[in-house]
């Protein structure tokens, strides 16, 4: 019987086109790799091979494609020696990848006003996220949080979005996301100019506040950062009756299934199980990962 997860992942030999260092030991490098920039999804993730010295490749995630270009970005930051090695790299060096890895988000168009909400390094896949669903012309109306208590790795400027319900003041956005006409907010403890002074599931607590009934019906919430902002995020959506969608942050090895490293407790319709981040996720329901108390 065949597999659902076969031929679905590319072993690819990319060509950095741009690199770019940021305050807080973070990298953006721009990858030409058109065969994983025509199948990627958001919360799917690249196995990146950082240097050829070390055997272990790193998980990470996709921020944006342009499937027509065939090029992809992906935000990380230095936290060890593969990180340290990668960030290294320069532009026209090569790098193996093995991708799209991992399951998607998934979303429909009655919940027409999404919330994203990303955190540090988790901020990629909101991203990507938020550029499909403004592909989608007209149909969704998504609201992105980003929080970071490093300094963000873009130049933060005043919206030009309104976003009703949101504390005075709070103002500040991610140029690329009010360029494409999405609304997004930045939250932190760092005291950054028009940035909320406190977590991402505060602010969005807020911008809850402020919708009517038949408003909130239309929200569903997807969320990708450290486990304990996770956490907070599914008992936020818990306590509104939302939907949401998670996607974990693991350690891995193989990246692909095989050797079991990245697995995870998750609730299924079956009782308790071990699932593997890198291929049954890394998106999952939040109720299965933060089952209600």
């Amino acid at each position: 019987m065949s597999q659902a997860h076969r031929d679905t992942l590319y072993v690819e030999d990319a060509r950095i086109l741009a690199r770019e260092a940021f305050d807080g030991d973070q990298v953006i490098l721009r990858l030409h790799a058109p065969q994983m920039a025509a199948r990627a999804r958001p919360g799917q993730f690249a196995h990146i091979q950082c240097d050829s010295c070390l055997p272990l490749r790193r998980p990470i995630s996709i921020m944006r494609v342009d499937a027509k270009a065939g090029w992809a970005d992906f935000l990380f930051k230095v936290v060890g020696e593969g990180t340290r090695r990668l960030a290294e790299r320069r532009v026209d060096e090569r790098l193996s990848l093995i991708a799209p890895i991992g399951q998607p988000f998934t979303y429909q168009l009655q919940h027409r006003r999404p919330l994203l909400i990303g955190g540090g390094v988790g901020m990629p896949p909101m991203i990507f996220l938020a550029e499909e669903m403004h592909a989608v012309t007209g149909a969704y109306e998504p609201l992105v949080i980003l929080g970071s208590e490093v300094p963000f790795p873009f130049q933060s400027r005043p919206s030009q979005l309104l976003v009703p319900g949101l504390p005075e003041g709070v103002i500040a956005a991610m140029p690329l996301l009010d360029d494409w006409r999405v609304a997004s907010r930045l939250a932190s403890l760092q005291g950054y100019p028009g940035t909320y002074e406190g977590y991402v599931t505060d602010l969005a607590r807020a911008w809850l506040d402020g919708l009517d009934a038949a408003a909130r019906k239309e929200v569903a919430v997807f969320a990708c950062g450290p486990h304990p902002m996770l956490e907070a995020v599914a008992a936020l959506a818990e306590e509104y009756h939302l939907p949401c969608q998670v996607s974990l942050e693991e350690f891995m090895a193989c990246g692909v299934g095989g050797c079991a490293g990245c697995v995870v407790p998750v609730e299924t319709p079956r009782g308790p199980a071990m699932q593997r981040v890198c291929v049954d996720g890394p998106v999952f329901d939040a109720r299965s990962v933060f089952p209600p108390a």
